[in-house]
């Protein structure tokens, strides 16, 4: 298992290319089930969540590698075993995406419950109400979802909210098994999200009817049949707000390519507002901070709110701000596993239930800490960078499922980060 060793405090300066969208790229390759064929989807991380769901496919019958492009080729004509193995679903959470176009294509689909990052209660509840909806009939048997739709799928009005909203992966599945379904389909209350606006872009370019894209209702007439098609993946939000937040606690300047400022106005707003400057600039924008951090409020909410997958992230700037601030989660109000490892860097942050209370500090103080998630390994590492002292992240495979390459991107910009294996 692999650990970083990061190096502290360290001043970013230059160019970082922000890669494809991970949160794209694993329902769109899930989506490529709707069209016998051979699918191209162009700009797909090599991440560890991008393997996992490979090796998914690859266990049904399909055919997945990358071109000499480094594309990702996807041939699923031999699609054959619609059944999502527990010892490849329970590493990722995205792996129920391919619940919805397996029943579409399939009529039936066993997949193991998923599983992914500990973060709080995720059910599956909207996922399996909306397919309901559509005719399917699903029953929980031994860990696993068995659906089955034999005489097809029917298109109806469904309502997708649940008690902390829009779900973007629920909203991906019934979406695309809507596509094939006879009729029109109406889903309200559907996550706005770009990551699902671009598996509906994909869809629609391989013969699909959605309209309604980007907004809380989407309608989906059936067609026959879909077709393979070539597809570019949209850069990764995520990462980018990552960036932004390395370039503000590290005092730094980051131009900050391959990025759609647009999906980010939420994350550019608390910046400003907590003191960086991030000016457009080409295909993304250039971040840069003085420090003299302000305190601010935040509460995470679905697109277009402040993304819940940057809440960890901001929490570790906010450490180093000049006052107190409050970060509120309603998204996965559990999601705080970061806060008791970022204290041990001498941050002050108390919980207080779906609460966090950040009261700012000086200066963070290297300490051994360790990853219980994704995005809170972004955290650390971005305490890490802004610490006095060495740093040791350990369980870094976290943020390998959703950073491509990270410690690279940050030491080709002024980071000392090492890599190595923990002992």
């Amino acid at each position: 298992m692999d650990r970083f060793r990061i190096f502290g405090p360290c001043r970013l300066e230059g160019t970082v290319n922000i890669s494809g969208s991970k949160n794209s790229a694993l329902p769109i390759i899930a989506g490529t089930i709707l069209a016998p064929g051979t699918s191209t989807i162009v700009n797909v991380p090599d991440l560890a969540d991008i393997k996992i769901m490979n090796i998914l496919m690859e266990s049904m019958g399909c055919k997945v590698g990358r071109d000499w492009n480094n594309n990702l080729q996807v041939d699923t004509a031999g699609l054959n075993n619609p059944f999502g193995d527990y010892d490849i679903v329970r590493k990722m959470r995205a792996g129920i995406c391919v619940l919805g176009p397996l029943l579409a294509r399939c009529g039936r689909a066993e997949i193991s419950m998923p599983g992914g990052c500990a973060i709080g209660d995720r059910p599956v509840d909207i996922h399996l109400r909306g397919l309901r909806e559509l005719g399917a009939k699903i029953h929980l048997r031994g860990g696993y979802i068995i659906a089955e739709a034999n005489g097809g799928l029917v298109g109806r009005n469904i309502f997708l909210g649940g008690p902390f909203g829009s779900s973007v992966l629920a909203t991906a599945n019934v979406m695309s098994a809507a596509t094939l379904a006879k009729g029109t389909t109406v889903i309200e209350s559907a996550a706005c999200e770009p990551e699902v606006s671009d598996l509906a872009g994909m869809l629609n370019k391989m013969g699909a009817k959605i309209s309604g894209i980007g907004s809380p209702q989407l309608v989906i007439e059936g067609v026959k049949e879909l077709k393979p098609v070539e597809y570019k993946v949209i850069p990764d939000r995520i990462e980018a707000g990552t960036f932004m937040v390395a370039a503000a606690i590290t005092c730094g300047k980051l131009r900050i390519s391959n990025c759609r400022l647009n999906n980010l106005m939420a994350v550019v707003d608390r910046l400003q507002n907590i003191g960086a400057t991030i000016e457009p600039s080409g295909d993304g924008c250039i971040v840069s901070c003085e420090g003299n951090l302000k305190p601010a409020d935040v509460t995470t909410l679905p697109y277009p709110g402040f993304p819940t997958d940057l809440q960890a992230q901001l929490m570790a700037l906010l450490c180093l701000a000049d006052g107190n601030s409050i970060i509120t989660e309603k998204v996965f109000p559990d999601r705080f596993m970061h806060v008791a490892e970022l204290n041990r860097m001498a941050a002050n942050i108390r919980k207080e239930g779906p609460c966090a209370i950040v009261c700012g500090v000086k200066k963070l103080i290297a300490a051994p800490v360790m990853a219980s998630d994704l995005r809170a390994s972004a955290a650390l590492v971005l305490a890490g960078l802004a610490a006095e002292g060495i740093t040791i992240v350990n369980r870094v495979y976290h943020i390998d499922r959703g950073y491509e390459h990270i410690e690279q991107k940050l030491n080709t910009v002024g980071a000392k980060i090492k890599r190595e294996k923990e002992q």
